[in-house]
C-alpha cells in the first residue's frame, strides 16, 4: 500500500476584523497608500480570505482598485 503524504502549507497570519468597517470608512480611489496594501507584489488584487475585509468592503475595494487602474493610480501589472 502506498502511504498518503499530507502537503503542510505555510501560515500566514490574516486580518480577523474588517478594516473599513473598525475605522468605519471606505475604499477610496486617491488613497493609493491604502489601497496597495490590498495588491499583491505583482499586483493582483488580494482575496477575502488573505485580506481580512468583509464582502461588502472586499467588492468596494475590487472597484476602487480598478478606477484607480483607469486613472493610471495604480499599475496593470509590476514586471519583476
Amino acid at each position: 500500500m502506498l502511504k498518503k503524504t499530507r502537503k503542510i502549507r505555510k501560515v500566514r497570519p490574516v486580518a480577523q476584523v474588517c478594516l473599513f468597517c473598525e475605522g468605519k470608512t471606505a475604499p477610496d480611489v486617491l488613497d493609493t497608500g491604502s489601497l496597495s496594501r490590498f495588491l499583491s507584489e505583482r499586483g493582483k488584487i488580494l482575496s477575502r480570505e488573505r485580506s481580512g475585509l468583509c464582502s461588502k468592503h472586499q467588492r468596494a475595494l475590487t472597484r476602487t482598485v480598478k478606477r484607480a487602474r483607469h486613472l493610471a493610480l495604480l499599475p496593470f501589472v509590476v514586471r519583476a
